[in-house]
């Protein structure tokens, strides 16, 4: 049989979240500044509006799993290279 680590879910990239909030922001703001379709043209304050948060918040979001990743990925170096012996220690 297979141990439950085998099993295991698929991850997803961090950036996942941020990439889904740009795409849908700038969806928005082609549909609200950059069409000319007519059928759009009740729809076109809502999509003004919606790109002007979805942009941003795209925005910050990336910035802050970059920051959030980076912190984490020095962290753990910092734990490995201050204490490469750890697993000896418990053998003297």
């Amino acid at each position: 049989m297979s141990s439950p680590k085998d099993n295991k879910p698929p991850e997803i990239g961090p950036y996942v979240f941020p990439v889904i909030l740009a795409t849908f922001g700038l969806w928005c703001m082609y549909d609200g500044w950059f069409t000319a379709a007519p059928e759009m043209q009740e729809h076109i304050l809502f999509n003004r509006i919606a790109a002007g948060c979805l942009i941003p918040w795209a925005i910050i979001d990336f910035y802050r799993t970059r920051k959030r990743l980076a912190k984490e990925k020095a962290i753990n170096t910092s734990e490995s290279t201050s204490n490469p012996t750890a697993g000896d220690q418990t053998q003297q």
